[in-house]
């Protein structure tokens, strides 16, 4: 065809509309603040593969990440940030150079066009040899899952025997991302309205002989229908004797009369999550198992008038220890209370790097202004009851520390 073949059209014309969740200026203001955290350790490049790195940086985002992919296809596309150039670069393979283009902001976009993708690593080291940006000290997100321990052991081969001192930078990028601006601070909010959209179609939908899978598609499909997005987790509903296991995946096990069923949500909103659980009786439930949920529930109304913007997290471990104590919930009814850092997800998991509980040591950390993190209040139920989960995500701002959802704490009895 005139003009070249209609892959090479594609791959230069095709320019689908933008999709970018934040301001120019506020991507800058990122970009400085890891080139602050990258300077105190003397890094002076810090190569980005963590999805959720991949986003905050540039607004990167794929359904598709070659994770547990065959050596043929090594996850070896990321960003580069060098501590002295303006701009980042992005690698990515030829079947991402339209997403490169229409869902990030990268100026720098380095397309690796061979057919032979397990040469991709060379090239990236090369690349960044012509630039001068190597030999230098350099970080890599060797905790991420992506990508993998051989890949990511290759990668490091290969700067060490291009002269670069490599070193873990993981953390580098995930403690920028743990204070949250404004704008990010109203997408979780939008999330939050989101899961209560999913909590309410669950209700809806269960009924006895409803399977739990068919509950999670009415979930599903009323968050998206809010303009949810798929959350980082794989959404449990777990019924009866299931219910003792919150990770457990929905099945078409049908949901009987009698039974507690436990949903666990994640609304997602420019992939900015915030989490919800609640617990639910099929029909009339069991005295003792209702007042366990009530005491538990009412934890929640304590810690309303605890959280304040600054607050000290061993604070709050400590007087809701002292509540959860005084209720009698005691550690042998305890499944876990506690919770962790929310913020941008992608699968498989949207809990992050911050956790905490009574049992932990914060060592010293508060719920500064820009904090986003969930609490749980879930514990074993007394006669074959299984377990029950009450979660809610606190927002702290500058100005107040709330929770986000407007679902009532209480155990939701379905008749």
């Amino acid at each position: 065809m005139k003009g070249g073949s209609i892959k090479e059209q594609i791959l230069e014309r095709c320019v689908p509309e933008k999709e970018i969740p934040f301001s120019a200026a506020e991507y800058a203001q990122r970009l400085v603040q890891i080139k602050r955290r990258m300077a105190e350790p003397g890094v002076q490049m810090l190569y980005l593969s963590a999805p959720e790195s991949l986003y905050y940086v540039s607004g990167y985002k794929a359904e598709w990440y070659q994770a547990q992919s065959p050596p043929d296809f090594p996850p070896v596309g990321g960003i580069a940030v060098h501590v002295d150039h303006e701009d980042f670069i992005l690698f990515d393979n030829e079947e991402e150079a339209v997403m490169c283009k229409y869902a990030t902001i990268a100026k720098d976009i380095r397309i690796f066009a061979e057919e032979k993708q397990s040469d991709m690593l060379g090239w990236i080291v090369d690349e960044l040899k012509k630039e001068r940006w190597i030999p230098c000290k350099v970080a890599l997100e060797m905790r991420s899952y992506r990508p993998n321990r051989v890949v990511s052991e290759m990668f490091q081969a290969r700067l060490e025997s291009a002269g670069c001192d490599v070193v873990d930078g993981t953390d580098m990028v995930s403690e920028c991302r743990s204070v949250k601006s404004p704008k990010e601070l109203e997408y979780v909010a939008r999330a939050a309205t989101i899961a209560d959209v999913g909590i309410q179609a669950a209700r809806d939908a269960m009924s006895p002989g409803v399977t739990e899978l068919q509950v999670y598609g009415a979930i599903v499909k009323a968050m998206a229908d809010a303009g949810g997005e798929n959350p980082g987790i794989t959404l449990p509903v777990v019924s009866g004797a299931k219910s003792a296991c919150f990770h457990a995946l929905a099945s078409r096990k049908k949901i009987r009369d009698g039974e507690i069923v436990v949903v666990d949500v994640c609304g997602v909103y420019n992939r900015y999550h915030a989490n919800l659980a609640r617990t639910f009786s099929i029909g009339e439930p069991d005295p003792a198992v209702a007042d366990i949920v009530r005491r538990s529930a009412a934890g929640f109304d304590r810690l309303a008038d605890l959280i304040e913007p600054g607050m000290a997290v061993d604070a709050l471990n400590r007087e809701m220890k002292a509540y959860y104590e005084g209720a009698g919930l005691d550690d042998g009814l305890r499944w876990w209370v506690g919770g962790y850092e929310l913020g941008i997800a992608f699968p498989p998991d949207w809990v992050g790097s911050f956790v905490y509980d009574p049992s932990f040591d914060s060592g010293g950390r508060h719920f500064v202004p820009g904090t986003i993190v969930n609490f749980e209040s879930n514990f074993y139920l007394p006669n074959n009851g299984g377990c029950s989960a009450i979660i809610n995500t606190l927002a702290f701002s500058k100005d107040s520390a709330r929770i986000l959802s407007q679902i009532p704490n209480d155990l939701i009895v379905v008749q």
